[in-house]
């Protein structure tokens, strides 16, 4: 991949997007090609041919996607399965339509069994029983994977995927409803800390372990595969360390200055029990990530607090 090639990040207004923009410019990249939803609404199949046609990227970053938290996903499963899979199968066929050199689909480690045993091998896809609450999000991770082994396959497109664990960092989505833990917490207990409510309740038993990924870590490892990775088989992305959620709410609670008690509701999910990535294959090709959990929620909270349009 050269400077001058032009580079196609979906989704770039995104947590995802925007740090994977973020590490392109850092590296130099001269010709970085994104579109907002009022330029290009990627629900929208003639929309989306017209865009790939005249704009020709020659490299392509899908980090589109519809994402939220357990309650987001458990709610509004049907449109996390349509629409997800409609934005996915819209930039996979139009980046093989138009030639485009090469395409890094990103999915999520929801995509593997609940009860996997761990730490979670990319081999262990489809061997079991997804986690229910999060179901169609992963099921249009999952077929977003096979679409890109197929066009490989059939046309020979260098087609790859990543599976990141759970990400975190700048530009998150704090929704009091939709976000995800770590953002959900930032907000839950920063709040409590203003009000100085004497509690905070999270939701489950606390006892499930989670790893967590810094997405600035994230857009480096894509960066990462784009020029080292070529093969059909997704690659997980992850630090390969993980805790379980009463101690990420124990540390985020201390970065954030709540000092009063947190209470568990243990008749709210937990979801799936454990999710720890193996990321010996990454980690073999020569990428490891470089931001500790502590420091990474240190510089998110000083987002958040910079950041007011972030806790609507």
């Amino acid at each position: 991949m050269l400077k001058t090639n032009k580079i196609f990040v979906a989704g770039h207004k995104g947590m995802v997007g925007s740090a994977i923009v973020r590490r392109l410019q850092k590296a130099g990249c001269e010709n970085i090609l994104t579109a907002d939803h009022q330029t290009l609404d990627l629900l929208d199949q003639k929309v989306v041919a017209d865009f790939f046609r005249r704009e020709k990227p020659e490299y392509v970053i899908d980090a589109a996607a519809k994402v939220g938290g357990i309650k987001a996903n458990d709610d509004l499963s049907a449109n996390f399965l349509y629409e997800n899979l409609t934005i996915q199968n819209n930039i996979i066929y139009n980046s093989w339509k138009t030639g485009v050199k090469k395409l890094l689909f990103l999915g999520s480690s929801c995509i593997y069994p609940r009860d996997c045993a761990q730490p979670i091998k990319e081999e262990y896809l489809l061997t079991g029983q997804l986690e229910k609450t999060n179901e169609g999000y992963a099921l249009a991770k999952i077929a977003g994977i096979m679409l890109c082994q197929l066009y490989r396959k059939q046309y020979g497109c260098d087609f790859i995927s990543a599976m990141p664990t759970n990400l975190y960092g700048t530009n998150d989505n704090y929704h009091p409803e939709h976000s995800h833990v770590i953002p959900g917490l930032i907000r839950r207990f920063h709040e409590a800390k203003i009000n100085q409510a004497p509690e905070v309740i999270c939701w489950g038993a606390g006892s499930p372990r989670r790893e967590f990924l810094h997405v600035d870590d994230l857009a480096d490892a894509c960066y990462f595969l784009l020029q080292n990775y070529s093969a059909a088989e997704h690659i997980n992305v992850g630090c390969g360390v993980d805790l379980t959620i009463k101690e990420l709410a124990e540390l985020i609670a201390k970065i954030v200055g709540f000092s009063g008690v947190i209470l568990w509701d243990k008749t709210k999910p937990d979801g799936t029990p454990r999710k720890l990535l193996d990321v010996s294959k990454l980690t073999t090709l020569g990428w490891k990530y470089k931001i500790d959990l502590e420091n990474g929620l240190r510089q998110t909270y000083q987002d958040f607090l910079s950041n007011k349009n972030l806790r609507k």
